[in-house]
C-alpha cells in the first residue's frame, strides 16, 4: 500500500535554512569588506584631484585678472568671484577641507 505521508524527497521547502543564511551573510560581508576601503580612498583621491584643478582655475584666473586691470586681485578673491566672467558660480570652496581659497599677498597664487 501507498503510504500518503510524503517522503523528505518530496516535501516542498517553505525557506532556506539557517547554514544557506549565514553562507549569503559571510559572502556579503567580504564583498563590503573589499569595497567599502576602495569606495572611501577614491573619494579622498577624487576630493584632492577637484582641489588641484581649482587651485589651478583660480591662479589662471588671477593671473587673467592682473593682466586685464593692471591690478591684483584682493586676498579673499571677493573682487574675481563677484565679477561673473571670472567664476560664474562663485568661487569654489576647498572640498578637501571645505574652507575658502585665500591669495598668498606676496606670490599672488593660491594659498594650500
Amino acid at each position: 500500500m501507498i503510504s500518503s505521508t510524503p517522503t523528505k524527497s518530496r516535501r516542498q521547502r517553505n525557506g532556506f535554512s539557517l547554514l544557506e543564511l549565514l553562507a549569503v551573510v559571510t559572502i556579503l560581508g567580504v564583498i563590503a569588506a573589499v569595497v567599502v576601503p576602495r569606495i572611501s580612498t577614491s573619494k579622498k583621491g577624487a576630493q584632492e584631484e577637484v582641489n588641484k584643478q581649482n587651485i589651478s582655475e583660480i591662479n589662471n584666473a588671477v593671473e587673467r585678472w592682473y593682466l586685464e586691470t593692471g591690478d591684483w586681485p584682493k586676498v579673499d578673491l571677493s573682487d574675481i568671484g563677484a565679477d561673473g566672467d571670472y567664476f560664474p558660480e562663485g568661487i569654489p570652496k576647498n572640498p578637501v577641507t571645505d574652507a575658502v581659497y585665500k591669495l598668498d599677498a606676496t606670490t599672488h597664487r593660491v594659498i594650500k
